[in-house]
């Protein structure tokens, strides 16, 4: 009995010490989403402040797009800035902002001013209502929407180049073949 209580806090401590070490190795940007192979849900947001068309669920149908969810005070968003910049540049895939949560009125309008704009539209989701119907947990987020307007993927946090490479862009050319 007294051998069984000394062991105790050993086997707990083991069985905890289990979960925390399978927990690193999961890959915090594939938490799935219940959106995928779902209907993007219905939203019409107004323009940021400064540009002239706002961005709605409508928007996202027809072609195979990417809706990217961004902030001026997001620091992984100045991370992926850069790379949204160049596809947008490319014209690879249209791709559509979703503006959120800014403090100030101005603060995505000079952000965008500021570093450019990848974006065909942007939606101000001032209040986060969308961004909350979306699952999404913070910036950035890039959702990939199908010709039908379902979300087929969602990454969380800043696309890489290597990221685009071997994930996103074989996925939408998949896409857009069907």
């Amino acid at each position: 009995m007294r051998k069984t209580v000394l062991f105790a806090p050993l086997i707990v401590f083991l069985i905890v010490g289990s979960f925390f070490a399978w927990g690193l190795t999961r890959d915090p940007s594939r938490i799935p989403s219940q959106l995928i192979d779902r209907p993007l849900p219905e939203f019409n947001l107004p323009a940021v402040p400064g540009f002239q068309q706002g961005l709605s669920s409508g928007d996202l149908q027809g072609q195979v797009t990417l809706l990217n969810v961004f902030a001026s005070w997001c620091v992984s968003c100045h991370v992926e800035h850069p790379l949204l910049m160049e596809l947008a540049a490319r014209r690879e895939v249209p791709i559509y902002g979703l503006n959120w949560k800014e403090k100030g009125l101005n603060d995505g309008k000079e952000w965008l001013e500021r570093f450019g704009n990848p974006y065909g539209r942007i939606g101000d989701d001032r209040n986060g209502r969308v961004a909350i119907d979306l699952g999404v947990t913070g910036a950035p987020e890039t959702f990939v929407i199908d010709r039908q307007g379902r979300v087929r993927f969602k990454v969380i946090g800043p696309i890489t180049e290597r990221y685009w490479n071997e994930t996103l862009e074989p996925l939408i050319e998949e896409l857009e073949r069907s």
